[in-house]
């Protein structure tokens, strides 16, 4: 029988999988940036979830937070949208 640990890094593992898959298919990189930023929090409580909380916190605040508010700020000043 899996324990909840397990049960919980897979959940977080399908997670970031999917939050991977959206970055490289989304057209809108508004999209595309919160779903990374979404990427660096469930990799953030992948950290936690393996007893690691001071990588687990600074991954959040930089990975999750900064990386994701310089995107946006960079895409408001760009087109939205990927030209194909």
């Amino acid at each position: 029988m899996i324990d909840l640990q397990a049960l919980i890094q897979v959940l977080i593992l399908i997670g970031m999988i999917v939050a991977a898959i959206l970055v490289f298919y989304l057209r809108d990189l508004l999209a595309a940036a919160v779903a990374a930023g979404l990427f660096s929090f469930l990799l953030s409580l992948e950290f936690y979830v393996l007893q690691a909380p001071d990588v687990a916190i600074a991954e959040a605040a930089v990975g999750a937070g900064l990386t994701t508010a310089i995107f946006i700020i960079a895409i408001r000043g760009t087109k939205r949208y990927e030209d194909e």
